[in-house]
């Protein structure tokens, strides 16, 4: 009797720890997608991602670059000081969204332009990514904003 105990709880427990593998392979299959890594601007210029890879890139939207097409397409430039990386973007951007502002985009780098799906631009005149601010402080362009 108390072999068949010892035998029968080894069997849950074996049972729990393959379902439990499963269930976390399920959720990071899952999640594949959604699992967007940031690279600033320097970062791409330095070790380009392949074209598969959708990643967010983040920093100032450069003086000067913004140029829009036919419809909703834009074209602009996005740096971090250290270096730029041309960006296009077909869709309706956000209200805030302009030269010398902060944004983070999401997409793939496709034949050395960001191909972006999604543009994000900061909501207040104090707030910015927390990436973003730290792309900028290594570069030695971010500066405070004042209370003022």
């Amino acid at each position: 009797m108390r072999g068949l105990k010892k035998t029968r709880r080894i069997q849950v427990i074996a049972i729990a720890a393959v379902l439990l593998a499963g269930s976390t392979a399920l959720v990071g299959w899952a999640m594949r997608d959604g699992i967007n890594f940031f690279r600033a601007p320097s970062q791409v210029a330095e070790a380009p991602p392949p074209p598969t890879e959708v990643f967010r890139i983040g920093g100032l939207v450069a003086e000067g670059s913004l140029v829009r097409g036919q419809g909703t397409e834009i074209t602009f430039l996005v740096t971090d000081g250290g270096a730029s990386v041309p960006v296009a973007y077909t869709g309706v951007l956000p209200d805030l969204f302009g030269e010398g502002e902060g944004m983070v985009g999401t997409g793939r780098y496709v034949d050395g332009v960001f191909q972006a799906t999604e543009i994000l631009a900061r909501h207040d005149e104090t707030y910015m990514p927390k990436e973003v601010i730290d792309a900028l402080k290594e570069q030695g362009v971010y500066q405070e904003a004042s209370d003022g």
